[in-house]
């Protein structure tokens, strides 16, 4: 990310550089020279106004009267009808600076200088330019350096949080960095803070009921089964029926914690009516069906609740739409039914359905048997348990996969927990 920083901001200052530098050093030079042949100019007007006044007077030419108009290293010459060329002054050398006026008499008088100078002004103005060009570079260079570590810093310690996090590290972090959108990413890193250590903490706690627990009544059954095999004791099939009953209250005590377990893990969830919410689903991805020559259909009745997380809902059930459209044919057929304690919600298509040898794997993570990532399924397995309920392949040919999930019941408007009862198969 840094260096990435480092070549934009290098990049928009070489991009000023060409943009502003060329133009800039261009009109220096041309400056630099219109200066010059402005000041001739001047010079050689001014040396044109003197011979008028001459010829207007006595009709002969003194060059010595202009000599103080005419550079000390320059030259003047002056042509007039039927009178020749005079000339005055050193040879101004190769490619000289010429400035040419006319006179009243038809004749003109050319002043001439050496193109050194000029060139030299020339050469320091390129020289400022170049330097000036130079010190831009490496004043957006060092500011490259400084805005790429100011920027990088923040997301290095954000970085850094997300790896503390997922270490187990769960205490908050008060540090901000001014920008919305890392402060928003700190906020949600704290809040799955807080998220994950409430949910470390009623695990603790539920190995802690299901210790005591278990020990309690696996004390009680291990007895009552000493007694059982004891040689000097006859077989009593009282005590076998007590070891049963211990069994019986054991496994009921499992169902009960597990059952807490449950409910604590799907408090988000809340009563929501699935004909209102499916047919939303629905809406989005029949267009792409109808796209791609398939047809979706949904049946549900009316005033269907459930006890889930509409986001979570809408995930699991894009993902399986999504699935179906990928790896089905056919018509998908979403169908909402109440079954017993649950509610099912069940995603078919008429494709040809997942093979034998792949169909106790479709929710193992990273396994995938159509050349995707194998993250789908798993994570919709993973939303819908989260509100307490379940997803299965219910059937691999045609392939349906069903949601089940809690029916609220009264106590869940008061906040109260809902018993789980065994799912229908």
């Amino acid at each position: 990310m840094r260096t990435r920083i480092l070549q934009s901001i290098l990049l928009a200052v070489s991009v000023t550089v060409v943009v502003l530098g060329l133009p800039l050093g261009l009109a220096s030079l041309r400056l630099v020279e219109d200066v010059t042949r402005r000041e001739l100019t001047g010079r050689v007007q001014q040396i044109a106004t003197s011979l008028d006044a001459q010829l207007a007077e006595d009709e002969t030419l003194d060059l010595v009267k202009i000599r103080v108009a005419v550079p000390a290293d320059g030259s003047v010459t002056v042509s007039l009808p039927g009178q020749g060329t005079v000339r005055d002054g050193p040879d101004p050398g190769p490619d000289p600076v010429i400035e040419t006026a006319s006179i009243v008499r038809q004749g003109t008088v050319t002043l001439a200088v050496p193109s050194g100078p000029l060139r030299a002004s020339q050469a320091q103005m390129a020289g400022a330019v170049l330097l000036l060009v130079l010190l831009t570079v490496v004043v957006g260079l060092v500011m490259a350096k400084v805005t790429a570590r100011r920027l990088s810093e923040p997301l290095r310690h954000v970085a850094a949080r997300a790896a503390r996090l997922g270490a187990g590290d769960f205490r908050p972090d008060t540090r901000r960095h001014g920008a919305v959108e890392l402060d928003r990413v700190a906020d949600a890193l704290d809040a799955s803070a807080l998220a994950l250590a409430r949910l470390m903490e009623r695990e603790r706690e539920l190995v802690g009921d299901v210790s005591h627990q278990l020990r309690s009544h696996l004390t009680a059954l291990q007895l009552r089964l000493e007694e059982l095999v004891d040689p000097r004791q006859p077989v009593n099939r009282e005590e076998a029926r007590a070891a049963l009953v211990q069994a019986e209250k054991l496994s009921r005590v499992l169902e009960d914690l597990l059952a807490t377990a449950t409910a604590a893990r799907s408090r988000t969830a809340e009563p929501l009516d699935l004909a209102e919410e499916l047919p939303e689903v629905v809406a989005e991805w029949r267009e792409r069906l109808r796209a791609e020559g398939r047809t979706l259909r949904l049946r549900i009745s009316d005033g269907l609740p459930a006890r889930v997380t509409p986001a979570r809902l809408r995930e699991a059930l894009g993902v399986l739409l999504e699935n179906a459209l990928i790896h089905g044919a056919g018509t998908v057929s979403v169908v909402a039914r109440l079954s017993g304690a649950m509610v099912m919600i069940e995603v078919t298509d008429n494709g040809n359905g997942v093979p034998e040898e792949l169909s106790r794997h479709v929710f193992d993570r990273g396994f995938s048997g159509g050349g995707s990532t194998g993250v789908g399924l798993s994570l919709a397995r993973a939303l819908v348990e989260a509100d307490g309920g379940r997803l299965e392949l219910y059937t691999a040919r045609p392939a349906t996969f069903v949601i089940f999930l809690l029916v609220p019941r009264a106590g869940d408007v008061l906040g109260m927990p809902w018993p789980v009862e065994p799912t229908p198969r």
